[in-house]
């Protein structure tokens, strides 16, 4: 057995061991090997070059200037959106919706604020439009300034909130007696920074009305459930907990979303 083990041992090493001067050549279309490391190479990252000079001109103070604005501009944009659109009056509805259905986690912030968003989109399209066509790309193309694109792009967000309060003029009249301007006759006698706040304040005395009469309903059905509750001395059991599913089902039986949706939209038109 040794004998066979170790003959057995012997053919192997034979067969494995490569016989000097012999090359085995490689199959047809087959790449050989190699066991050397790739060099590595540098990533490509391009050089940015920031000089700080004195200007030459009193044009590259201006663009200096403008410059800046923009930057100004861009650093205050989530605030103009959300205070000069229809945007504020929509968050604030979806949060009444939130809580007179006495929901905690259903639906998350983040899903509200971005409904609130696209509906936003939705209702200043054509805003958005016009200021697009009449300031934006003629700027790009150079055929306004930066004063002439900042007038047009004024106008139309300046009409949209002047729209808002026709029904409710007090607000403007409020802030113009505060600064001590004379009683406006049209949207050209109202300046920028009084339009803002007065605004504001009218989008917030809306939204909230518009949450006083989406409470009623649901604050009927917590009173109804809370009186059943205390007739049957159900006293330690959370009227919320047994209010919520009606609340739910007859959100759902009269088609809420689509309702206030439609609602909503048609506020601002």
């Amino acid at each position: 057995m040794r004998k066979i083990l170790g003959l057995s041992i012997v053919c192997l090493f034979c067969i494995a061991w490569p016989v000097r001067g012999q090359t085995t050549a490689f199959p047809d279309l087959s790449v050989p090997g190699t066991m050397a490391l790739p060099t590595p190479q540098n990533p490509a990252i391009p050089f940015v070059d920031l000089t700080v000079r004195n200007p030459e001109s009193g044009q590259e103070v201006a663009f200096s200037l403008q410059l800046l604005l923009l930057l100004t501009v861009l650093s205050l944009a989530p605030s103009i959106f959300i205070l000069m659109t229809s945007f504020l009056r929509i968050s604030i509805v979806l949060d009444f919706v939130k809580r007179a259905l006495s929901l905690q986690q259903v639906p998350p912030n983040q899903v509200l604020m971005g409904i609130s968003l696209f509906l936003t989109i939705f209702i200043m399209w054509p805003t958005f439009q016009t200021i697009y066509d009449n300031s934006f790309r003629p700027l790009s193309e150079g055929k306004i300034s930066v004063q002439q694109a900042y007038s047009q792009a004024e106008a139309p967000l300046r009409l949209f909130m002047y729209t808002q309060m026709q029904g409710n003029p007090d607000n403007i009249r409020l802030f113009m007696t505060m600064r001590g301007l004379n009683r406006p006759e049209t949207l050209a006698d109202v300046p920028t920074y009084v339009l803002i706040p007065a605004f504001i304040l009218n989008e917030l005395t809306i939204a909230f009305k518009i949450g006083i009469l989406l409470f009623i309903p649901f604050i009927v059905i917590d009173m109804v459930v809370a009186s059943a509750l205390m007739s049957m001395g159900m006293i330690m059991l959370p009227p919320v907990m047994i209010s919520m599913p009606f609340k739910l089902i007859l959100f759902i039986l009269v088609d809420g979303w689509g309702l206030l949706t439609n609602q909503l939209i048609r506020s601002f038109i």
